[in-house]
């Protein structure tokens, strides 16, 4: 992949964000982050993006409410889900519900930065 991308990292794990920014920032593309669905709502209001990678489970509108509202009025911008399943849902589980909605690709937690591509290609063909 050499074009740079604009991508939005919305997970509620700092951390996370934070790994999944420093990777693709090494690769060229220009990252924004958001901790919930409604800060990256807020976000895919104001900016552009060409991906928006999206936990499927966070506090304050999750993943699923992000892809409804990226489905409806952006459905150009393509989806990448991540998950690592919650307290009462498995990961596969998030992933299902998620693709349902519209996802164009998934990868579970924990992933390397070679899945994390292998992800980002994968919604990108789609």
């Amino acid at each position: 992949m050499t074009k740079s991308l604009s991508i939005l990292v919305a997970d509620d794990m700092e951390e996370i964000q934070n790994v999944i920014a420093q990777w693709l920032r090494a690769r060229g593309h220009r990252v924004e982050c958001a901790s919930s669905g409604e800060a990256a709502i807020r976000l895919t209001k104001s900016h552009a993006f060409d991906l928006v990678i999206a936990d499927v489970l966070m506090p304050d509108s999750d993943g699923l409410d992000l892809m409804r509202e990226l489905t409806t009025r952006l459905p150009a911008t393509r989806i990448l889900v991540i998950s690592g399943g919650g307290r009462y849902i498995r990961a596969a589980d998030c992933i299902k519900l998620a693709v349902g909605l519209g996802a164009h690709a998934s990868i579970l937690k924990p992933f390397t930065e070679a899945q994390l591509q292998d992800g980002i290609t994968a919604a990108l063909a789609s």
